[in-house]
């Protein structure tokens, strides 16, 4: 039985808190939380569980195996470290760290102490992210030309972070997790309105060694709620619409072929059309899938794929963002 603390009860922490609860083989055993209104709340949901208000009481707890660091992106190292340094594994909700330094010292020092990252990409374990990735390892796309995503609403606005650190992490760890190919550079552009100096409306492109290409749309501004990637490949094209209830994935035998490459007044390009269809996917909560692979990982020993590394390139991805856009859309190398 694996015994877990959870630290941060505000808007995700109630629900890491939860599954873990529900989980055969591991052990709520304490939550923290600098509220005293949500740390009451807890133990209301939780009567069985201690409670605390600072988290090096928790942390050093010989009661606990692992912790589930659930709190704001600035709090990660300082919590993270402490942890890893009281023999807890580690559970760090996106981003991993506010900086690349930070990512890689975390992940030094837990190899030093033989512990276990993990960091919460809650997305790859969603029915629809699994189901991309097995048609993409098929090879039903072909090979891949492009990655689109969009992913938009009004608000929530950040105190402490801009919209490519509180949105962006989503769909680069999928985008990252699917796509067998190794990003070198970032170019980013945005702007703020209010002036706070955090950007609440950004584009990102993602480049590759060859013509791969992804492009990124966060925005805290719009009218509407988008949750949509498209992944186009030489063979079939796929649609992922994440508020869709019933038909999340669409696969379309729709593509371009290029007959004459000879000279640009001599190009003949066909376009095919053919059928659609929805691949049946998983409807399992994800966030129950990660709890359980996170205890898997710790009985067993395994490395996650979703582990300090993964979180490392992650932040090297919303780092170079930042750095360009600060310089009018600069391609940043990776």
């Amino acid at each position: 039985m694996i015994k877990i603390g959870v630290i941060g009860y505000g808007y995700w922490g109630p629900n890491v808190a939860r599954n873990v609860n529900i989980c055969e083989r591991a052990e709520l055993v304490s939550i923290c939380d600098l509220d005293e209104k949500r740390l009451k709340k807890a133990k209301s949901t939780f009567p069985f569980v201690k409670v605390h208000s600072d988290p090096k009481e928790l942390m050093t707890s010989n009661e606990i195996d692992a912790v589930a660091v659930v709190t704001p992106v600035y709090t990660h190292y300082d919590l993270a470290k402490f942890a890893l340094e009281n023999g807890k594994h580690i559970w760090v909700e996106k981003p991993f760290t506010s900086t690349v330094a930070q990512a890689e010292e975390l992940i030094e020092l837990a190899d030093k102490v033989n512990r276990m990252i993990m960091v919460d990409h809650t997305f790859l374990f969603t029915g629809a992210v699994r189901k991309m990735r097995e048609i993409i390892d098929s090879g039903e796309l072909g090979t891949l030309f492009f990655y689109d995503s969009v992913r938009v609403n009004l608000g929530l606005f950040q105190h402490d972070i801009n919209v490519v650190w509180d949105l962006a992490p989503h769909d680069f760890s999928i985008m990252t997790y699917l796509i067998d190919k190794n990003p070198t550079a970032v170019s980013a552009w945005g702007t703020e309105h209010f002036g706070r100096g955090l950007e609440d409306v950004a584009y990102i492109a993602v480049h590759f060694d060859n013509s791969f290409i992804s492009h990124f749309h966060c925005n805290w501004l719009s009218p509407v709620k988008i949750r949509k990637t498209l992944i186009s490949g030489n063979k079939k094209m796929l649609v992922w619409d994440d508020l869709s209830t019933d038909e999340k994935l669409k696969i379309y035998d729709k593509g371009v072929d290029i007959k004459n490459t000879a000279g640009i007044h001599e190009l003949l390009v066909s376009y095919r059309s053919g059928d659609m269809y929805v691949p049946k996917v998983e409807n399992i909560e994800a966030l129950k899938l990660e709890v359980d692979y996170f205890v898997d990982c710790i009985e067993f020993d395994q490395e996650p794929f979703n582990d300090g590394k993964a979180g490392l390139l992650v932040v090297k991805m919303l780092d170079a963002a930042d750095s360009s856009l600060k310089n009018e859309g600069k391609k940043i190398a990776i």
